[in-house]
């Protein structure tokens, strides 16, 4: 799953080989200049698309994208639903 994180995410924001060097604990938020406002309706149109999920507006916050872990934790039990 996290693989596939890094992807989005390199692709998304056009990170290229930055995306290889994101961990579980890579902040998101505050941290990537890339990752601006505009940038998450981005990423969560990418994750709907290439995970086949839908993700609602009240799951969307903050704390979803304090790092590549709980984003790809979030994701991963969406799959499972």
């Amino acid at each position: 799953m996290l693989e596939r994180i890094r992807s989005v995410l390199r692709d998304a924001l056009q990170l290229g080989s930055k995306a290889e060097s994101f961990t579980e604990s890579t902040k998101l938020l505050g941290s990537v200049p890339e990752f601006d406002s505009m940038a998450v309706v981005t990423v969560l149109t990418l994750i709907e698309e290439r995970f086949d999920i839908t993700i609602d507006d009240d799951e969307v916050s903050a704390d979803l994208f304090a790092t590549v872990g709980t984003l790809s934790a979030f994701v991963e039990e969406k799959v499972r639903v």
